[in-house]
Parts: structure tokens; sequence; C-alpha cells
């Protein structure tokens, strides 16, 4: 079997696709770069904007057209992933497509594959990136009303932290830092009695060779014992927070649903996590021109990103998911103004980033290389992308630098 795997989405569907690349490779098939070359196309959706759901479709309809245009039938394709689960039939009519699988259900995906659902247990061991993913959870508690991925991942499932550390332990012979990634991976635990913090400690201890790195975790949700894995340096566990904020408006996030925080609650766990820390990155998401956003509640959000040390920002322009409660939200925004408010926040946020980095230079980083080839470039601990020294370490080489200015941002220079 030759398949082609795409994703589409976030982190935690990129590890999906990578527990699909290892059931292929494990049954003795292979994974290539083009979907002509391929027996089966493996497409792991994302329904977070309806841009993200057309670029799905029209990469089925090329692969489709292509093969016509050689004479060929359409390679038969596999949809998984939140886009697959939320399905209004379209998916169905595009030529190829031979079978839906909701969320990231992998049993399924290897019954539709033909291969041995045994298969989709196994932990995994080596992953394409030079960082490794681990899924510590899936689903949402929560109810945000413009998110549709709690209609497609369903409720909030964590893995046990023994299956954990096993995994762990496989992808750390192959990879110097692990992503720990979910749907809400704030809430992890909650089902089996323990916490993400626990979690982090028991991954530390068992694991020791790695950097681990968390992804986006709600600002209110970091307790005393994950706060501590934050402060103490940066080796095992990186001094980086993706907070969702949303919005910097408290009308607006009780119209969005976040319930959890208010704007002076987000401030404040900020504040406290980051005390006295000069080396932390700090990044979010904002969505502009959500239903009922006035110019007053947009300039607090942009009040606030200027107050916090943020040193990226994601920043979406509102967009409506049918099924979710914001489509029945009156005071719709305009697109222009919605792109407006956007452009202005990330212009902030890039002047905020550019001079944490210039604060950087002259002083010591945690670089892992990755990146392919000669392309290949370095991330430190607080995610700075940065160049290498010559000659080039290998991907997936780890080592200690001192950060210097360079002609396009910074460069690591071997200690």
């Amino acid at each position: 079997m030759k398949a082609y795997l795409r994703t589409f989405g976030c982190r935690a569907n990129q590890y999906d696709t990578e527990a699909v690349r290892a059931m292929v490779l494990a049954a003795g098939g292979e994974c290539v770069e083009h979907a002509r070359d391929a027996d089966v196309i493996v497409m792991n959706s994302c329904a977070v904007t309806a841009e993200a759901e057309a670029d799905l479709r029209q990469a089925l309809r090329r692969s489709a057209n292509e093969a016509t245009a050689d004479g060929r039938a359409p390679t038969p394709a596999i949809v998984m992933g939140c886009a697959s689960a939320r399905d209004d039939g379209r998916l169905r009519t595009i030529p190829g497509v031979r079978a839906l699988v909701a969320g990231a259900d992998l049993e399924a995906v290897a019954d539709a594959l033909g291969l041995d659902r045994a298969a989709a247990l196994t932990p995994m061991g080596q992953q394409d990136g030079s960082r490794a993913l681990l899924r510590i959870q899936d689903g949402c508690d929560e109810h945000c009303t413009f998110c549709a991925t709690t209609l497609a991942r369903g409720a909030n499932r964590s893995r046990t932290p023994e299956a954990l550390v096993i995994e762990a332990m496989r992808l750390a012979e192959s990879h110097p830092e692990i992503v720990l990634t979910g749907v809400h991976i704030g809430t992890y635990g909650h089902d089996l009695g323990t916490s993400l913090g626990a979690l982090v400690t028991t991954l530390v201890a068992h694991v020791p060779t790695v950097r681990f790195r968390l992804t986006s975790i709600e600002a209110t949700e970091v307790d005393t014992e994950l706060a501590m894995h934050f402060r103490e340096g940066g080796t095992r566990v990186a001094p980086h927070l993706h907070a969702p904020l949303q919005s910097g408006a408290d009308a607006v996030l009780r119209r969005m649903g976040r319930h959890w925080y208010t704007a002076a609650t987000y401030r404040a766990a900020i504040q406290q996590l980051l005390a006295d820390r000069s080396i932390f990155a700090l990044s979010g998401d904002v969505i502009t021109g959500f239903p009922g956003e006035t110019a007053t509640d947009h300039a607090q959000t942009v009040d606030l990103v200027r107050e916090l040390p943020f040193t990226a920002l994601h920043v979406f322009p509102y967009s409506a998911r049918p099924g979710t409660a914001a489509e029945r939200l009156g005071g719709a925004v305009p697109g222009p103004v919605a792109r407006e408010r956007a452009a202005e926040l990330r212009a902030v946020v890039a002047d905020k980033a550019a001079t944490y980095a210039t604060k950087r230079v002259g002083g010591n980083a945690d670089v892992v290389v990755i990146g392919p080839g000669p392309s290949r470039h370095g991330l430190t601990e607080d995610y700075l992308t940065v160049a290498l020294p010559e000659p080039m370490p290998p991907r997936g080489a780890r080592f200690t630098a001192r950060l210097v200015a360079d002609s396009n941002g910074l460069r690591a220079i071997t200690l």
C-alpha cells in the first residue's frame, strides 16, 4: 500500500496523522510525497474556519481532477477529522471519497485502510517531524458559541499516564522535544482523578532526556504544579505558554461562552506566571469581528495585548460555523472591519516580538534543530526561530548556544 497523508488544522490533528503513518508503515506500506503516486489518500480535516473546510474540498477535487486528466480513476480517499464529523453531504459527493471517519477514530481509519485494528493501539515511535507530538487527551467539555470542535470531537477523554509514559519513552529515542497536545489539554485528568501538572511531573521524572512543550492551555488552568515546571529553567519544560485570549472585552467573552475567565483574571494569571521571568514565550489566539464586538470592545482587546508580554498572537477574523450558537447572535461585524482590527493586533504583536528578540541577544538558549535539509534552523526553548552555526548541526540535534544578532534575526553560536 502506498498512502498519501495530508493534515489540515491543529497539532492534535498532526498527531493523529502521525498515528496513521505509523499504522501504514507497520503494515509494510509506504507513505508517498504526492497524491498521484498513492493507492489511497488520507486527509485529516479541520472545521475551525470555513476556509479550512474549503481548502480540504479543493484538495480532494484537485486530486480527482488530476487523475481524470491522466486517464485514471480518482484515487480512493479517506477523510478523517473534525470536518468529516460534521459533513453536510458535500464531501461524500466528491469523486474518490470512499469513507468519512469522524474525529480521530483511529480504529475506524484502520478498518477503512484494511489494516488490523490492533495497529491503531500500538504506541508510536519515530515520527516524521523533528519534534514529536503526543496527544494526551481528546474532546472538550466547554461550549464556546463560535466553536465547532466540541460538536465534532465530543467530551474530554484523557489517556492514562501509564500509556503516555510508554509512548513518550519510545518517542524520546528519536526526538529531542515532545509536544503535549490535545483539544483541551488543561482539562487533562479530570476524568481520571489527576491533573495536567501531575502528568507533566510524571513525564519529566520518567523520560529524562527530552524537552517537553505544551500546546494551547487556558491561562487560568495553569495550576501550581504546572507553574513550577514553567519556572524551572526551561531545559525540561519549555517556558512557553499559548493561552487563548479570544477577546479582551468581558462583554464579548460572555457572548462567546468563555465563562471561566474575564479579562482581569486572564491578566492576573499571566502576570503571576511570568513574574520576574525574562525568558518566556507568551502566545495566544484572538478572534476579531465577533458578533456584537464594538469599537470599544476592540480597543479593550488592543489595550490588554499591549499590556501583556506577548511574543506571538494568532489573530482570526470571525468565521461563522454551521450549527454553532454564535450563528444565532445578532450584531454582525462587516468583514472589512474584522480584517482591519485583525491587522492592527498583528502589528502590535509584531513590534512586541521584535523587541523581545532583541532583548535575547547575548543570552544563552537551548536549541533544537528542525526543518529539512539545508533549510533547517533552530528552535529555542522560548520558541524563537534562529539561524544555525556552520557547519550546520543535523536535524534533530539539541545543543546549548549563545544568541547573536544576525542580518535576518538571530543566530545560535555553539558554546
